[in-house]
């Protein structure tokens, strides 16, 4: 699912409550019949996010960022880099570096490993492809694509069509209301719902 809108429409407000990175002021968020609101332990098995900025200790090197994402848990972390999310976003290549020297694509790569350490079934992910390279970008697109074909679920935001393709249901967020849009085939097409 895809949600675009302007600068400042509330989209990342939205995905912080839908992933339970902050709490809204009213109504309710479940997963799965499950209220997640005032549950933390609901949120924490049901969703996973990935955030503008990439939530990570600077002076860590990225296998020990890695390591906090998994709860200490160095088993599972490395079964992960043999065969999960964590070998798909091709962390292995640089787990050594201080999460302060990586790259842009580094460390939102390394942001949706760490993200996915729960395995949870919905993937929330504000702007998943800013400022990336299109190497990066076109991996991320595949990873998103595996993740769907498991059965996962991805909430998106974007301003880039390449990502809003892989959605199947496109809403709009104006005025504090979300809308269901037909999909666009262009950007031009897409900003009319919004403009």
């Amino acid at each position: 699912m895809g949600i675009v809108g302007g600068n400042g429409c509330g989209k990342t407000t939205l995905l912080s409550i839908v992933a339970g990175a902050a709490r809204p002021d009213g109504g309710s968020v479940s997963f799965d019949g499950h209220e997640a609101v005032g549950h933390p332990r609901v949120y924490e098995k049901y969703a996973a996010y990935v955030p503008q900025e990439n939530p990570m200790m600077p002076e860590l090197s990225a296998r020990d960022n890695l390591l906090l994402w998994y709860r200490g848990d160095r088993r599972r972390m490395e079964r992960d880099l043999e065969e999960g999310a964590a070998r798909m976003m091709g962390v292995g290549q640089f787990l050594r570096t201080p999460a302060g020297k990586l790259s842009g694509g580094q460390k939102k790569r390394l942001t949706i490993a760490g993200a996915l350490a729960g395995h949870a079934p919905v993937l929330v992910m504000d702007e998943p492809g800013a400022a990336l390279d299109l190497a990066c970008k076109e991996d991320i697109k595949a990873y998103l694509g595996t993740y769907m074909e498991q059965g996962g679920t991805v909430i998106l935001t974007s301003h880039e069509m390449a990502e809003l393709s892989l959605c199947h249901r496109i809403y709009v967020l104006k005025e504090g209301r979300l809308a269901e849009i037909p999909a666009a085939e262009t950007a031009a097409q897409l900003m009319g719902y919004f403009s």
